[in-house]
């Protein structure tokens, strides 16, 4: 058979498939989302995330430097709230000697090349387990805002190098784009959970932080599963509002959503592969369903594809490793 074009021949052999490959991964392209506790030489295994610790600042620490070891350039830091400290403001979220406060001057004395990016949202301080502060049964946005800017500029001040508004409320990037400018921290970057959908698959998480609503669910401020012109609408008042970096979460359920952000906009675009997304791999592999290595890999890099530049993963140090070999 005489044919003009054989496409097999660009598959031939791994080096040429190396060398004609659209996508790739690297270590560069991770964020290590990072769990931490309060006390001393603690190392909390979470049930629903095989080999995913909560740390206090210590191992905490020691867990950075060895990102820093494996190439990973950045961390994102969710802190576990005591139950005493929580309430219906959020008060103790810019406790200016709060857990999260002292873990980004931690990390920035021990590793001040990592990028330390730190989640924005109130439900980890909540005694409700919502992202915002409740009044008669409902979120209420514009004073949750306040408190999101309060908290805001006490992680700027810590030495926060992005802050990274998780909530959903709305008119926050702008309210804390003006704070940082209007405080001198015009160098603080915003990494905006632009689209950020109402998903199952955050169930592990919240084990990760006890931080499940206490009543309700999350969807009169997170996004509709079933819509995608919506995201697009979100991303771009980001944009206006001065985001540096936007958003997607979840990932791997939502690379149509990725994909049409890249398309609409010239910002950095980051993805959150998620607990749940991490989970099932996990257990799949556990099961001997999936070769786990394989599935990572896959699976990040259909992220990438999708036109994710950054990826939020559990996977971050696994498949920083993986791609040394």
């Amino acid at each position: 058979m005489i044919l003009q074009r054989r496409n097999r021949i660009l598959r031939r052999n791994a080096a040429i498939r190396s060398l004609v490959a659209e996508t790739t991964l690297t270590a560069n392209d991770f964020i290590l989302p990072v769990f931490i506790d309060e006390g001393k030489d603690v190392e909390i295994e979470i049930p629903s995330m095989p080999g995913i610790y909560r740390r206090s600042l210590d191992k905490t620490v020691a867990e950075v430097k060895d990102c820093r070891n494996l190439g990973i350039k950045s961390v994102l830091l969710f802190v576990k709230c005591d139950d005493q400290l929580k309430d219906n403001t959020g008060r103790e979220s810019w406790n200016k000697d709060g857990l999260m406060q002292q873990s980004i001057r931690a990390i920035k004395d021990a590793v001040p090349e990592m990028v330390v990016m730190t989640d924005v949202a109130l439900d980890p301080y909540s005694e409700y387990g919502h992202d915002g502060i409740v009044k008669n049964g409902e979120i209420v946005n514009d004073e949750t805002v306040e408190a999101l800017t309060r908290m805001s500029l006490s992680h700027a001040e810590a030495g926060a190098d992005f802050i990274a508004p998780s909530d959903m409320m709305d008119g926050r990037i702008g309210a804390l784009r003006m704070a940082l400018e209007e405080n001198n921290y015009s160098h603080v970057g915003i990494m905006s959970y632009s689209a950020k959908y109402a998903s199952c698959f955050y169930g592990p998480f919240r084990d990760a932080l006890d931080s499940a609503p206490g009543f309700g669910d999350k969807k009169t401020y997170q996004m509709n599963p079933a819509n995608r012109l919506e995201a697009i609408n979100e991303m771009l008042q980001d944009e206006d509002q001065g985001a540096d970096i936007v958003m997607v979460k979840p990932a791997m359920a939502y690379l149509d959503i990725i994909r049409e952000i890249r398309e609409n906009t010239t910002l950095p675009v980051s993805a959150y592969h998620v607990s749940g997304e991490y989970a099932m791999i996990k257990a799949a592999a556990k099961m001997g369903w999936l070769n786990e290595e394989k599935a990572v890999l896959e699976s990040l890099l259909s992220i990438k594809r999708a036109g994710a530049g950054l990826i939020a993963t559990y996977f971050a140090k696994y498949a920083a490793r993986l791609l040394q070999e």
